[in-house]
């Protein structure tokens, strides 16, 4: 068992003076990628501040680092100096830890501001003093929007300051430090509301206003970690239940915080990043995690649709229009609606801009409820919708097969679907096709997609080497052929292979005199490509 030596916040901030001194911007941002790849194998810390790790390289490397005496730190690799290996073992130590590795990776930075005890004079003190005192008394019965204007009071200091993760953090301190004690729902919707707030100053330049608000956007580098690291923390958040049963008093605030959502999320840009728009993804999860489980009726649902059709007279811009109907389609959905639903859906994806997870977040409450049928209904609609490279569709897959297992009926629907997303479906396509033993199929798509031996790994073709190993037959034939047209010592090397496995092949499907016939063929045809007989000599397949 690992000795528990923990990290006290002096030593934190020691660990963070040292990281920007010892290591350069690259070689942490380097190190970050290393880390969030879980490359940092065998971790372990023997005695206190001093560790050793084992990191996924080009080769395995061998790191030691010792809190106390930096400069004495190694890694084995052939870096001279602090590397991307060792900054990825202190990003494991701190996450382990439990501390922020974004602030690690942001080193740099952090390590250049000074402390706000330190910047701040008794004067200043003495005002902030007061202004607590007053907010905590004014929290416990603010609307949401008072909430909001609050917390600029309080967070305001900080807006000069850069947006990186120690900006949440210290923007997040500043408004909890004015946190009077609260009941579980309001203190929770408290805690959602400051993450939001902070969520917008990370996101300003892209919020109404910003000449290039629907154009799209690039984060900086730091700033990107931190909406990542905040969203993550959002995310959490919401998928705890809320017990609104318990505190009905609170409906109002909830109901203002979907109000506050939708505004956000028709405001925000669409440039189909890699993420999906960030308050439209707390919207989605506000009425999936927080509504919709404490609905009654209806009622609910009817009464956002209603505020969504009075927004659209407001909306100019086209990402805006798309936004409402990926809304629309959500209370259609939670309706029971799906037509309605999923001609929204299409609407919507007549233009560029939709993340797959704003399609695929309709599949999984209808899989967590058991709605099998409609699952599956859902995904033969939204799959084509589908058509990003950017991403991978397991999840999409693992729905299907959940579907299918419960309902076998609906297989054909599976294999339709799924060949008419071809290609950008055929990673699943291919791995369903062998999971499901439609070895033929497989084998036919490969072929019509110009596809070689090479193509594969060994334990690749496995599945069809033990379980429909004539179909290799062709397949490693038409390869041979090939490497033969090529002419080349190179070609004909992988050639010989390729016979090979055929010799293996034809011997286990006991056709010994196929073999024997195929082999003299091949000889007889290529007698006068000396290169070619040199290699089947030295694969002993010819005397």
């Amino acid at each position: 068992m690992q000795p528990n030596y923990v990290l006290d916040q002096a030593e934190w901030d020691k660990l963070i003076t040292d990281t920007a001194y010892y290591f350069d911007d690259l070689t942490l941002k380097r190190g970050f990628q290393y880390f969030k790849q879980n490359r940092v194998q065998t971790f372990s810390i023997s005695e206190p501040r001093k560790m050793r790790a084992l990191v996924e390289g080009r080769e395995a490397y061998h790191v030691y680092i010792s809190l106390d005496h930096f400069s004495g730190s190694y890694c084995d690799c052939p870096v001279a100096g602090p590397c991307k290996h060792m900054a990825a073992v202190l990003m494991h130590y701190a996450h382990a830890q439990g501390r922020s590795v974004a602030l690690l990776a942001n080193a740099k930075a952090t390590a250049s501001l000074p402390k706000a005890a330190a910047a701040a004079n008794p004067a200043d003190n003495g005002n902030r003093i007061a202004l607590l005192k007053k907010l905590s008394g004014l929290i416990p019965e603010a609307t949401v929007a008072q909430w909001h204007e609050y917390m600029q009071l309080l967070a305001g200091p900080l807006d000069h300051t850069v947006r990186n993760p120690q900006y949440v953090s210290r923007a997040l301190n500043a408004i909890q430090e004015a946190g009077p004690p609260l009941s579980p729902v309001a203190g929770r919707l408290f805690r959602l509301h400051a993450q939001l707030f902070v969520l917008g100053k990370l996101l300003q330049p892209a919020l109404p206003g910003a000449a290039n608000a629907g154009l799209g956007y690039s984060l900086g580098y730091y700033t990107a970690i931190a909406v990542s690291e905040l969203q993550t923390d959002i995310t959490g958040l919401m998928q705890q239940p809320l017990p609104l049963g318990e505190e009905p008093a609170e409906w109002p605030r909830l109901l203002d915080t979907a109000s506050y959502l939708r505004g956000q999320m028709l405001a925000e840009g669409r440039d189909r990043s890699r993420e999906q728009p960030y308050f439209s993804a707390c919207y989605d999860l506000l009425w999936r995690r927080w509504l919709s489980p404490n609905a009654d009726g209806p009622a609910l649902y009817s009464d956002e649709l209603e505020a969504l059709r009075q927004a659209e007279g407001e909306l100019t811009a086209p990402h805006s229009r798309q936004a409402l109907q990926l809304a629309e389609g959500r209370m259609y959905f939670l309706l029971g609606d799906d037509r309605a639903a999923w001609e929204l859906l299409h609407k919507a994806s007549e233009r560029p801009g939709i993340h797959p997870d704003e399609l695929l977040g309709f599949l999984a409450p209808l899989s967590e409820a058991g709605h099998w049928s409609r699952l599956a209904a859902w995904l033969a609609e939204t799959g084509p919708l589908l058509t990003s490279r950017l991403y991978n569709l397991n999840d999409y897959a693992r729905h299907w097969m959940d579907a299918v297992r419960h309902i076998p009926e609906t297989e054909p629907l599976m294999w339709e679907t799924l060949s008419g997303m071809l290609p950008l479906s055929r990673e699943i396509y291919q791995e369903l096709l062998l999971q499901y033993g439609r070895y033929q199929e497989w084998m036919d798509y490969q072929l019509a997609s110009g596809k070689t031996p090479a193509d594969f790994r060994v334990t690749d073709l496995q599945p069809l080497e033990k379980n429909a190993p004539e179909l290799l037959l062709p397949f490693y034939h038409q390869a041979v052929e090939r490497f033969v047209l090529e002419k080349n010592r190179h070609s004909y090397k992988s050639a010989v292979k390729l016979i090979k496995r055929l010799a293996k092949l034809y011997k286990k499907l006991k056709r010994d005199e196929r073999w024997e016939a195929f082999l003299e063929n091949f000889t007889s045809r290529n007698s006068r490509l000396r290169a070619l007989l040199e290699e089947l000599r030295k694969g002993k397949l010819i005397p």
